[in-house]
């Protein structure tokens, strides 16, 4: 077993079996650990992802290196992590001591420059994170906070917040989820049965699109609420 013990001279095949073994190990941590957006890292999280890439890196960079130790070390880690997870979610002292909490950087349409030096960010970077937020004049900002997985979030001041159907005495109906009923030809029935449809109803859709069967159709997906239909073929033609 060199490709686990290590050798001087490992053949590639044994860096190949090494690197789907750290693939699938890497794999697994991801769903033990539970889905999280890359942009909503915090600091925490982003400090352990190095750890981890570091520790299972090297054996595939280092032949003579044992693969046994790199991954005994990575799920002590990996426990270590979750268990502070574990800790931060039961405790609010600890909470507070793992993430960071939000800083007001904006309070009542006046700049905190004691909270900008504390998070050490620039007046540059607050205006580009106030424009990605489309506050691009500062008269209308209420408050800017910057949340502890390093965005800034933005609260424009009542009188400059766009128009909502509610404010014009207005009761649109719900938009709905929209499922995808058809991907590449294929029929999802799993999620054509949760809409309460039949193959009949769907073939009706495609042809009312302008289709002559469900093979032609590239993607078409139905809000849960309203059945409002998108279609889009395979071959070039006008998407409804």
């Amino acid at each position: 077993m060199e490709f686990w013990n290590g050798a001087e001279d490992l053949p590639i095949y044994g860096y190949l079996i090494r690197a789907a073994i750290v693939y699938i190990y890497i794999f697994t941590i991801i769903k033990i650990l539970g889905q999280r957006s890359m942009v909503s890292f915090h600091p925490i999280d982003f400090i352990f992802a190095v750890i981890i890439g570091d520790i299972v890196g090297e054996p595939l960079s280092t032949g003579d290196l044992p693969l046994g130790g790199p991954l005994a070390a990575a799920s002590l880690i990996v426990a270590l992590h979750l268990f502070l997870t574990f800790l931060a979610l039961k405790n609010v002292k600890v909470r507070r001591v793992v993430e960071a909490e939000p800083i007001v950087i904006i309070n009542k349409g006046e700049i905190l420059v004691d909270q900008m030096r504390k998070a050490k960010l620039t007046v540059e970077a607050l205006l580009m994170d106030l424009r990605l937020n489309q506050a691009h004049d500062l008269t209308e900002v209420d408050y800017a906070i910057l949340e502890p997985n390093g965005q800034i979030s933005v609260i424009k001041k009542s009188k400059y917040d766009a128009l909502t159907p509610s404010d014009l005495d207005q009761n649109p109906t719900e938009k709905g989820y929209p499922s995808v009923l058809i991907l590449e030809g294929v029929v999802n029935h799993s999620n054509l049965a949760k809409l309460g449809h039949n193959m009949a109803w769907l073939k009706e859709k495609v042809y009312q699109h302008g289709y002559d069967n469900i093979e032609e159709v590239f993607l078409l997906t139905a809000d849960e609420r309203n059945d409002k239909v998108y279609v889009s073929g395979r071959t070039v033609k006008s998407v409804v």
